[in-house]
């Protein structure tokens, strides 16, 4: 029986059966390989939204195809593909199309999901960023987990003309000098991956700024600060139609190196043995833990 990996946002999760709709003409079927944990896995788990339903638990996936639908002509049996298609945390899910990437190997690397979102932080928002880039503009990064890291390269990868600030505590030996643990002055472009609420409390912001939020807050405010300066606000997320180009780009990136993001994924929990463990460390993160994944025998 196909099992499946769920919480109902009691605190855990539990093994439940799940049972495959068949498989339709746009869709691919794969056999779970790697899935990655993600923190709003574990938000969902200890109740701080949804749950979910059932076909919708796992979003981080890369499986092995073992079905293609009819009107499927990119990819075959047996390939590795990265998927944002739930639920990746089943043994055996099916993806629609434009929710899978095709991947050379089943390696964490290509756990493609989160990589294009801290793509996507900077690809929505792309257009708007250019026309604030040139000599001596600046942009801010806050946060320096891995969204930013990914959303830093892909800035540079797009030749995006700033000054960039970097201000953050975690993951500072990666970082080395381009961390900084705090900023000067004001900016042309702040991309806020933080629970900071510095944009809305401090003068930062150029007149026109663009600030693009990329974590969720909680804050109370009367927007004067982006008012007066007539800022613009973007924000992203992995449901705009252009994210599919966005997992695109990761695969191209990682496989030629562009991007690297090796060292994020530092621990993996064996589907059959360890699957709880992935979980509860997700939620305690020990030490030298950044980011998670399970696999599948």
């Amino acid at each position: 029986m196909n099992k499946v990996l769920a919480t109902t946002g009691s605190g855990e999760f539990y093994e439940t059966d799940y049972e495959i709709p068949p498989l339709t003409e746009d869709e691919i079927c794969v056999r779970a390989v790697l899935t990655g944990v993600c923190r709003s896995d574990i938000d969902m788990m200890q109740g701080n939204f949804g749950p979910l339903p059932l076909n919708m638990q796992g979003h981080e996936g890369l499986g092995k195809v073992i079905g293609v639908g009819a009107n499927i002509t990119d990819i075959g049996l047996g390939d590795f593909v990265a998927t944002r298609g739930e639920p990746a945390y089943a043994d055996v899910y099916n993806v629609r199309r434009d929710e899978y990437v095709k991947v050379p190997e089943a390696h964490p690397r290509y756990i493609l999901e989160p990589v294009a979102c801290g793509i996507n932080v900077v690809q929505q928002a792309v257009s708007d960023i250019y026309k604030r880039s040139g000599e001596g503009k600046r942009l801010l990064i806050l946060g320096s987990g891995f969204l930013a890291w990914v959303a830093y390269h892909t800035i540079l990868l797009n030749r995006l003309d700033f000054n960039i600030t970097v201000v953050g505590h975690s993951n500072a030996d990666m970082w080395g000098n381009l961390l900084s643990d705090s900023y000067t002055g004001t900016f042309d472009v702040i991309i806020d991956l933080s629970s900071r609420t510095d944009v809305f409390d401090k003068p930062i912001v150029n007149n026109e700024a663009l600030v693009v939020f990329g974590s969720q807050k909680t804050v109370t405010t009367d927007f004067s600060n982006l008012l007066w300066k007539a800022c613009t606000m973007v924000f992203p997320s992995p449901r705009t139609d252009r994210f599919y180009d966005c997992m695109r780009d990761a695969a191209i990136w990682i496989e030629k190196g562009d991007i690297v993001v090796d060292n994020f994924w530092t621990k993996c929990y064996n589907r059959s043995t360890e699957w709880q463990q992935a979980f509860a460390d997700g939620k305690d993160r020990p030490s030298g833990y950044s980011r998670g994944y399970i696999k599948w025998d």
